[in-house]
């Protein structure tokens, strides 16, 4: 039996996968969309200066050390741990908070405000390390063939986390915390699955446990993209062929099985399995036209936020900013409890800076820096329209000068925005839904699109929208999923 795979998309996932395809001896081809792989993970180099355009760092490192011993590879990408993790500023208190692993000092932080910071943090701790060691490798780290499967697995968790699922991350800090920083500075993580803590379920608080204890955050030095073209380089030594603009808008089947996909051009693209990286529900809805993955269906989906990220280089140094930084108004509760249908509250942003030029001087001209702002706003079923987005922009750059003393606007030599719109345009993502679907209890596990597909026997699903789940160490985790579900049907 032959053993060619087409690989649709070259994101995180679809590059992982299509290495340890071919490390296994399978003949591997890619197609992508864009004129260079990473995805969301990518870069753009403009006027001199260097930007991450999507994730600006990691965790759980191990998940990349085990990707490459599984591959029989050095890790082809060299990162360090960023200490403080982060730096959070709120608009309402003049003291900005450092978020260091080492307890002592990140309690120190909160003596004036919560003098039992430690204890208390110990205490969520802990539980937040029992939910990740009693849930990770059973649950998240599997394939399920079925719901039965998925179930008796799920019987499987020690019932004393039952009353996690019936909280939100918020309530659920809340609990061990009273201040207003604490609570909102503990949460904040809720967001890196893109929702809010307050329609976040609460057995996610486990990432409380990689962030400060299990593992921490990593950088990588040169930016996040050297992931990306380490990954490629080690791609070309096994003649693995990307080909981009290459965009698929078509399929032929035979006898119950995919025979080719059809790109933008007209040209057929052949192969034994067939591997998507592109959102596993777009996908099935858009190029398959599956009924239940409709327009109509994927609306009535519960998806992440939108984003608003901007790359600002300026022609300054700002030793006063740390590398990855915070930044809450005064109505934090409110601003998260509409961020996904109000698009009046963007005036009163919560927004996050990355400093690349911090830790990586060569992605600036000398006395400059390359600035990356996320600001988390509705996708674009709330927010159709982004005609004012140089209007936020300019909102969030005023508000951002009036915070570190500096205006910056003056000072800027290059901007690029990136909108839902140019999200979902770029990246296929459904209403500019920044990272796919959400994970609610309806959508995790059994629940999310499958990685493998429920007509074609031959076809394969990997990324943020099928299991795991959305962030650089799932996708990683998804790629060793989806090998295994192709090596299974080849009988390996």
């Amino acid at each position: 039996m032959s053993k060619k795979i087409l690989v649709v998309g070259a994101g995180i996932g679809g590059l992982a996968t299509a290495l340890r395809l071919a490390k296994k001896g399978y003949e591997v081809e890619m197609l992508e969309k864009n004129e260079q792989a990473g995805g969301r993970l990518n870069q753009i180099k403009k006027d001199g200066f260097t930007f991450d355009t999507g994730p600006s760092f990691f965790s759980m490192s191990y998940e990349f050390e085990e990707f490459a011993r599984d591959c029989n590879i050095k890790l082809p990408f060299e990162y360090f741990e960023l200490d403080p993790l982060y730096s959070v500023n709120f608009s309402d208190n003049p003291k900005t908070f450092h978020l260091y692993k080492d307890i002592d000092k990140l309690a120190e932080q909160f003596a004036d405000i919560e003098p039992d910071f430690k204890e208390k943090f110990i205490q969520y701790q802990a539980k937040a390390g029992a939910l990740f060691h009693d849930t990770v490798d059973l649950v998240i780290k599997q394939n399920f063939d079925s719901l039965f499967h998925y179930i008796t697995t799920l019987m499987r968790v020690n019932p004393v986390h039952i009353p996690v699922l019936l909280r939100s991350f918020y309530d659920h800090v809340k609990k061990y915390f009273s201040s207003k920083e604490a609570i909102q500075i503990i949460s904040l993580v809720a967001f890196f699955l893109g929702r809010t803590p307050f329609d976040t379920m609460a057995i996610y608080s486990l990432l409380s446990y990689t962030e400060f204890k299990h593992d921490g955050y990593f950088n990588v030095k040169g930016g996040m993209y050297q992931i990306v073209e380490g990954i490629v380089n080690e791609l070309k030594k096994e003649n693995v062929t990307i080909h981009y603009n290459t965009e698929i808008k078509n399929f032929e089947e035979e006898n119950g099985q995919l025979k080719a996909f059809v790109d933008q051009h007209g040209k057929r693209w052949t192969s034994d399995v067939f591997l998507i990286n592109s959102d596993a529900a777009w996908f099935r809805g858009n190029v398959f036209r599956r009924e239940q993955y409709s327009d109509k269906k994927l609306d009535k989906m519960n998806w992440t936020m939108g984003y608003l990220t901007f790359y600002v280089g300026i022609k300054r140094k700002l030793p006063m900013v740390d590398h990855h930084n915070y930044y809450l108004g005064s109505n934090y509760e409110a601003y998260a409890n509409n961020i996904m249908q109000d698009p009046d509250t963007l005036q009163k942003p919560y927004y996050y800076v990355n400093v690349l030029s911090k830790n990586n001087p060569d992605c600036a001209p000398e006395g400059c820096e390359s600035l990356f702002f996320v600001c988390p706003v509705p996708n674009l079923y709330f927010k159709p329209s982004w005609d004012d987005k140089q209007e936020i922009v300019n909102s969030i750059i005023a508000d951002f000068s009036e915070r570190i003393g500096v205006d910056i606007q003056k000072e800027i030599v290059t901007q690029t925005i990136y909108t839902p719109i140019e999200w979902r345009d770029r990246f296929n993502l459904h209403r500019g839904s920044g990272l796919g679907l959400s994970h609610n209890m309806n959508q995790i596990g059994h629940m999310r699109p499958r990685n493998y597909d429920e007509k074609y026997k031959n076809v394969f699903y990997v990324g943020a929208s099928t299991v795991p789940g959305a962030g650089i160490p799932m996708a990683i985790i998804s790629s060793k999923l989806a090998f295994e579900r192709i090596s299974k049907h080849f009988g390996q």
